[in-house]
């Protein structure tokens, strides 16, 4: 409950500032994808958009770079954690295996210890 609240909390404002920073820069700019191209001429690789969607866009492009780069430097932690699931599971079924052998058939009796005559 309590990182419910805190999600709202940050949430709400956070949306609250991105729809105000988008309304304040609405004015259009021109996107080239050609570094060669001059560039008062549009050509066929140049685009006008808000100057918030280039932002956004660029935003949007550096989180999924991050959460694949994350992703791939822990990629040590979740072969460990598999490893470890693994064997966790086999000590758990050899554990089930010896709780059904009987406490008998692994015990000594007296006679065992006796001496032969």
């Amino acid at each position: 409950m309590l990182k419910r609240i805190v999600g709202w909390l940050v949430l709400v404002p956070l949306c609250a500032a991105l729809i105000v920073f988008a309304l304040a820069n609405l004015q259009p700019v021109n996107v080239n994808f050609n570094p060669l191209a001059a560039t008062d001429v549009m050509s066929a690789t140049t685009f006008r958009v808000p100057l918030f969607v280039v932002i956004f866009c660029v935003l949007l492009v550096g989180v999924v770079l991050g959460g694949i780069a994350t992703w791939f430097a822990q990629g040590t932690h979740r072969r460990d954690e598999r490893h470890y699931r693994r064997e966790t599971e086999r000590l758990h079924r050899e554990l089930e295996v010896a709780r059904r052998v009987p406490e008998n058939s692994l015990a000594l009796s007296p006679d065992d210890f006796a001496r032969p005559s």
